[in-house]
């Protein structure tokens, strides 16, 4: 008996503060506690995932109905759909050419304009589409230290201006080791009897992204190609006019040079 009254008499001699804490701590209560907070923060969380999922959606309820991809709003889905029916209501009044979006149409007319509202910060060089001007550009990042003493061209690879050095030496010396099996005709270098032979076999390795023409030199490729983008990289010193090929701007200023002088006119 005076065993249990020491005992009860220890727990009274606890301070009040202390002898709070002690009675408020539930160590299964603060587990459940936690698991409970644990919980909340998730359910929070899955309301954020499904609202950003349903802003997605509502960003772009438009589907087209042959492909299923979406868009914000219908109009963007109609120009899209036009590419299924192939639909194309925008028409060049110069050509009658048809396109399905009008910023084709609109490319399309610097053809027949010559506007070229695209300028090389670099060269000065213009273009009549974005598109020209960035792969233009990439002509200027390419670094090309191995340059020719004899004629300023520069390289990439050493070994490429090697081998533009041996042309020019054949060049002065008139050498043309490179014959060709069909006809005899000779050449300075090999690429130059490779590209000769597709006279013979009528290979043309390189064809138009844009249609279905192939050409036997890439030179003649590029040239093609400007009938599609409409670049005119050969202007008239004399009135600014513009050209796709050289040989056209050459015909077009002896123009200038055969009209008399005003002068000569009375």
């Amino acid at each position: 008996m005076q065993d249990i009254y020491e005992k009860h008499a220890n727990i009274q001699d606890i301070p009040s503060s202390n002898h709070s804490k002690y009675l408020l701590f539930d160590p299964f209560k603060q587990v459940r506690s936690s698991d409970s907070s644990q919980t909340v923060a998730q359910n929070k969380n899955h309301r954020r995932g499904s609202k950003h999922q349903t802003a997605h959606v509502k960003e772009k309820p438009f589907s087209c109905l042959e492909c299923g991809k979406c868009f914000k709003d219908k109009s963007a889905l109609r120009v899209h759909q036009r590419n299924h029916t192939r639909k194309k209501p925008y028409s060049c009044s110069e050509c009658g050419k048809c396109f399905t979006h009008k910023s084709h149409l609109v490319t399309h007319h610097r053809i027949h304009t010559g506007e070229k509202p695209y300028p090389c910060s670099e060269c000065g060089k213009c273009f009549n589409q974005k598109s020209s001007l960035v792969t233009h550009q990439k002509t200027h990042r390419e670094e090309r230290p191995f340059s020719c003493s004899e004629c300023g061209k520069c390289f990439k690879y050493k070994q490429a201006l090697f081998v533009h050095q041996i042309i020019h030496t054949r060049v002065h010396t008139g050498k043309k080791p490179f014959s060709c099996s069909e006809c005899g005709k000779c050449f300075s270098n090999n690429s130059a009897l490779v590209v000769h032979q597709r006279v013979h076999t009528g290979e043309k390795p390189y064809p138009c992204s844009e249609c279905v023409k192939c050409f036997k030199h890439k030179l003649a490729l590029v040239t093609h190609q400007r009938v599609h983008t409409g670049e005119k990289p050969f202007s008239c010193s004399e009135c600014a006019k513009c050209f796709k090929r050289k040989s056209a701007l050459v015909t077009h200023q002896k123009t200038h040079r055969e009209k008399p002088s005003p002068s000569l006119a009375f």
